[in-house]
């Protein structure tokens, strides 16, 4: 194994660690600014205007409101003053509130974001003017480890940030690799402050209604400026702590009473059973229950130097440190899921019942394998960057903008341990899926809380590696042509790097001999599910391995004897050995516009951007003469010319129109690039996961149009229209195939309980032709100045946003294969959030709502697809014996923030979130709605105070 470094001893961290504990910490990046925003009346905003100064929650939004009218292009902003005012609790949860954007939640916050539909793969993230990408790793039914684009901003604090732009149309000078947006992320600089010291910090208290844990959470910000204003120096700092729970249902999604040897044959046919045993039923029933405690470290500096009114050097770096701990425990019943001595000796008993959606909702079992698995992971996300900015002016026309830097994202799963204990061949076990979506689950015969009644089953260790590494560089010079039109130019350099490992142990099934019959006791404890968890009439404690004591008692991080962990060699653990490089270069000439036509003013842009990409990516595939797979490694070369162009017209003081129209593309998504593949056997889960390195970018042509109104002050009225014509799309082709139609060698299924009759479930990249999407926007902005004076304090800011798309997916890889139709994954139909608050001189109070509507997550579906084929239908019957697809169900998020200003210096402050404790709703397939993960997480709390000197 690749000896891995435990801590790295970073010389930013050891400053601003300094500082937060003379600063107390920093709130947010909105009180750190005492500047902003110059509301002007409508049709009177400066261009030329040499500052925005944020003074408060309703100025913050006229200025970010400001902003967005003086882009030529399409972009949404949030100044410092909203980021730091939202009960957020980290970016994702700060950028839900621009409209077109949704999240995905991990550990009960926003993890990844959706643009307009378009899922996180689709997103480039700039940090400070340099793309940059974090990963990290969650539960599986959240998406695990990340090894993919998407970009995880749970590992942010929010409180780092003064402003976020989202850039929803292309432009020349902006890079390449977006379809949905481009998010530019900006950490504060000393440069923004008016005054020349600045001391900012705020202390709160966390409280979590679930798991009942009070945590802590710091932020500060020191700024300082020589009184020349030429040297400008800034620190700041972030610390929280989370607790939290999840609890709730899952199955691991729903299979055919046929697949993996059908049920025991003295088996009794369910009631309502129209295609005989070919009804679906849940592959894992259980409750689950997960605790986390996650830590997260944000620290920045910024240097600015002005020596002279031409020039500006910019020094930025910007730290981060997210460390998870996750703990989760299943009582389960896994037979229903695996061959041989699983499902052909499971009985269904009479009574069972098939519904409508031939799904088997409820039913009683004799032989049944129960198991209880505890599961335990230390995750830790190290992010890096370092930035370099200059900006020069040559002459009175001619002005040069350099950049460049090198960030990375190092993700670590050190320890992620599996215990599984089991007791076999339970009689009367028996569920009951009739009850919506908190099942009732029995276990007949069988005492769960005693150790005695089970074996030691399985010990899986499987430590993984995912890191990414940015180095960029880039040129741009601006010249003025003329008073109205400058001419820009440019190139960019940059080299991408990422790669991933994972190791396991030889045979995880290996556990003969070392636990005695009966001797579970000292290595097992008791664990109760929270009271505040609705369980149906389940059982509520269990018994659990103690995995310290294992760890105490056996020695299973040794690395040695039947502990001992292999990578490469190990068939399970080959297909995350994966690297892949790209280096970008680039070059763009746009011409920029600002004149008048017929009194109105007239803003545009329009360019051409070329782009080469040299991919190299390696990856093992099995098979093959001793020592059984081959290391491949394959390299290409494709490059894009990518034209695009921004129209904004004044058409009177308080009207702008806009329209957009370019040429885009999205570099495929990493585990797509593979030229290997990935084959693992998890418990019930066999899979076989292959890559494609010659798989096509995903282009499209946009259109964009925007009607603007600013009928008042700090008011507008948005109406956006989006199309997209996705051109070339990578979809995912499932299928289901039994192992030896698989072409791999048998000495795969050494060391296993798999049969070589057993279905794995293959998933392959394969080009699309695409499809359409179009979309509408709809925004609104104001004061209730209607009400007066006592109105000016009042106001809303709501959005909503619809999306439509139709996407060809492809059932297999071969030539001519059937296709589906269906919306993009990650899109929602419908997503919507508003904000009403009141804040005078002394109060605050804010309530704010995001929704968005059901999304897919796989298409298609998982399991009950016929081997090698696209779906079966049973044409007498009418029913699909397929899941068509995966999804999400929607969600609806009730937040609120209050504060109270004590003193001109402190204010006292009140945080709630997810008010209604609102379930994370998964399932499979669209008709029948089976239930997949049922979870929440509790209510958040923070009470704390905020300063500023």
């Amino acid at each position: 194994m690749r000896n891995r470094p435990t801590s790295i001893v970073h010389p930013a961290k050891l400053t601003l660690l300094l500082g937060t504990a003379s600063l107390l910490a920093m709130g947010s990046a909105a009180q750190a600014q005492d500047s902003a925003a110059a509301e002007p009346a409508p049709g009177t905003l400066d261009a030329d205007a040499e500052e925005i100064i944020v003074t408060g929650f309703r100025a913050s939004l006229g200025a970010s409101l400001a902003e967005k009218r003086l882009s030529t292009s399409i972009v949404d902003v949030i100044k410092a003053e909203d980021i730091a005012d939202f009960p957020d609790n980290n970016l994702a949860e700060s950028l839900q509130r621009i409209p077109g954007v949704a999240i995905t939640r991990d550990q009960g916050e926003g993890r990844q974001i959706t643009v307009r539909g378009l899922g996180p793969v689709f997103t480039r993230v700039r940090i400070n003017g340099m793309e940059g990408l974090s990963t990290t790793g969650g539960a599986d039914a959240s998406g695990g480890a990340n090894r993919g684009r998407s970009f995880d901003f749970n590992v942010f604090a929010s409180e780092l940030f003064n402003s976020i732009t989202v850039r929803k149309t292309a432009s020349a000078n902006v890079e390449e690799g977006s379809l949905g947006a481009t998010v530019d992320l900006q950490t504060a600089r000393p440069f923004d402050y008016r005054e020349d010291m600045t001391i900012a910090g705020s202390v709160q208290g966390g409280y979590n209604d679930l798991s009942g844990k009070i945590d802590p959470k710091l932020a500060g910000v020191f700024s300082t400026k020589s009184a020349d204003n030429t040297i400008g120096i800034l620190l700041s700092a972030s610390y929280s702590e989370r607790n939290t729970t999840e609890e709730g249902p899952s199955t691991v999604r729903w299979e055919r009473g046929t697949d993996n040897g059908g049920f025991a044959t003295t088996s009794t046919l369910p009631t309502g059973a129209t295609q005989g045993y070919a009804f679906f039923h849940p592959r894992i029933p259980r409750y689950d229950s997960y605790k986390y405690d996650n830590k997260r470290l944000g620290l920045t500096a910024s240097l600015q130097w002005a020596p002279q009114d031409s020039t500006l050097l910019t020094f930025d770096t910007l730290y981060a440190d997210f460390k998870s701990q996750r703990a989760e425990q299943y009582l389960e019943a896994i037979s229903f899921s695996r061959s041989g001595t699983g499902k052909p000796q499971t009985v269904i008993l009479p009574g069972a019942q098939v519904d409508a959606t031939n799904s088997l909702v409820s039913g009683t079992f004799n032989g049944v394998d129960v198991r209880v698995e505890s599961r335990f992971d230390k995750l830790r996300t190290k992010f890096q960057q370092y930035t370099a900015n200059l900006e020069q002016e040559l002459g009175e026309r001619l002005r040069l903008d350099l950049i460049g830097g090198y960030s990375k994202s190092a993700f670590a799963n050190p320890i992620q341990t599996t215990v599984a204990l089991d007791a076999n061949n339970v009689n009367g076990f028996a569920y009951n899926f009739t009850n919506g979506r908190n099942p009732t689950i029995t276990y007949g015969n069988l005492d769960v809380t005693n150790p005695a009644s089970f074996i030691l089953g399985e010990i899986r260790l499987r430590p993984q590696y995912v890191d990414n590494t940015f180095k960029t560089g880039r040129a741009e010079l601006e010249f003025d042509a003329t008073e109205t039109l400058k001419i820009r130019g440019g190139a960019d350099y940059k080299k991408y790097s990422f790669d991933s490992e994972e190791y396991r142990r030889a045979s995880e099934t290996d556990v003969a001999g070392l636990v005695p019959a009966g001797g579970l006791g000292p290595l097992s404890s008791q664990y109760s599910i929270d009271s505040g968890t609705s369980i149906n009439g389940s059982p509520r404690t269990f018994v659990i391995p103690n995995l310290q004591a294992f760890a105490d008692n056996l020695g299973i991080y040794s690395n040695t004897g039947r502990f001992a962990l292999t990578g490469i060699p190990n068939a399970s653990a080959r297909g995350n050995f994966v690297t892949v490089d790209e280096r970008s270069t680039a070059g763009f000439l746009q011409a920029a516009l600002d004149s008048e036509v017929g009194g109105m003013r007239l803003r545009a842009d329009a360019g051409l951007r070329y782009v080469e990409t040299k991919q190299t990516s390696t990856g093992y595939q099995n098979g093959g003469p001793a020592p059984g797979y081959t290391l491949v490694e394959v390299e290409r070369t494709y490059d894009n010319w990518l034209p695009s162009a921004n129209l904004s017209l004044d058409v009177s003081e308080d009207v702008v129109l806009r329209a957009a129209v370019a040429k885009v593309i999205a570099r495929p998504n990493l585990g797509t690039v593979n030229p290997g593949g990935s084959f693992s056997i998890s418990g019930g889960n066999r899979t076989l996961t292959l890559g494609n390195p010659f798989i096509s970018p995903t282009k499209a042509t946009d259109v964009d149009f925007s009607f603007e109104w600013y009928f008042a002050k700090n008011a507008a009225v948005v109406v956006g229209l989006f199309y997209k014509d996705i051109s070339s799309f990578v979809a995912t082709s499932v299928q289901s195939i039994p192992f030896n139609q698989l072409g791999l060698p048998d000495s795969l299924l050494v060391g296993t309980t798999v049969q070589p009759t057993d279905l794995f479930t293959v998933t392959q990249p394969v080009d699309s032709d695409g499809g359409e999407l179009k979309g509408l926007e709809l925004g609104f902005q104001a004061p209730f100045t209607f009400l007066g004076s006592f109105g000016e304090n009042m106001g809303i800011q709501a959005n909503y946003t619809y999306v439509k798309s139709e996407i060809e997916y492809p059932l297999a890889t071969s030539a001519g294969a059937p296709v589906v139709i269906h919306p993009l994954v990650n899109l929602s139909k419908h997503s919507a959030n508003a904000t009403l608050y009141y804040e005078d001189e002394v109060f605050s109070l804010r309530g704010s709502l995001a929704y968005r509507s059901g999304f897919l997550t796989t298409v298609p579906g998982r399991n009950g697809v016929a081997p090698g084929a696209g779906p079966v239908f049973n044409t007498n019957a009418g029913q699909p014996t397929f899941n068509n697809v995966e999804g999400t169900h929607g969600s609806l998020n009730v937040d609120m923030s209050a504060s109270f200003k004590l003193t001109d210096n402190i204010t006292l402050t009140a945080e709630a979130i997810n008010l209604t404790d609102e379930y994370t709703d998964q399932y499979i397939d669209s008709a029948a709605d089976r239930l997949s993960v049922y979870h929440h997480t509790g209510r958040q709390f923070y009470v704390g105070a905020r300063f500023k000197f």
